[in-house]
């Protein structure tokens, strides 16, 4: 993450929230597309947001699953209480309970439109920092 992301991460309170930006940020980072950030608080028991975001291909997905990885354990000291999809690369999920970050393809985003399914949780507006 630069500089100012960390800035800008580093003023948010809630520390769920700020989880979710550093998971958005350090996926930005790994030139990941279509980085979504849903507030699902008051319409999921689950977690309190999602990150969903598009790799380009299987090695973009593994480098934006390792990204998110260290950023949340170097800027806010979490660690996933589960992952599951690593060995196939095509969606990965990273669980740190609060928050879930999803890593997919572009077909299984399309197929599975996680952003439609939760339709009613509220989008928190996110600009790339990367330009593909």
């Amino acid at each position: 993450m630069t500089i100012p992301q960390i800035q800008q991460v580093a003023a948010i309170a809630d520390p769920s929230l700020k989880l979710a930006w550093t998971a958005a940020y350090a996926a930005d980072d790994r030139k990941a597309v279509d980085i979504c950030l849903l507030d699902v608080t008051g319409v999921s028991y689950l977690t309190d947001y999602f990150v969903i975001v598009t790799g380009l291909s299987k090695t973009q997905v593994r480098a934006i699953y390792q990204a998110v990885e260290e950023a949340a354990q170097t800027h806010c000291q979490r660690q996933p209480q589960h992952t599951e999809g690593q060995d196939n690369c095509s969606w990965v999920l990273m669980d740190y309970g609060d928050v879930i970050v999803h890593i997919q393809l572009p077909k299984e985003r399309q197929y599975y439109n996680l952003e439609a399914f939760w339709g009613h949780a509220r989008r928190i507006p996110f600009e790339p920092l990367v330009t593909t």
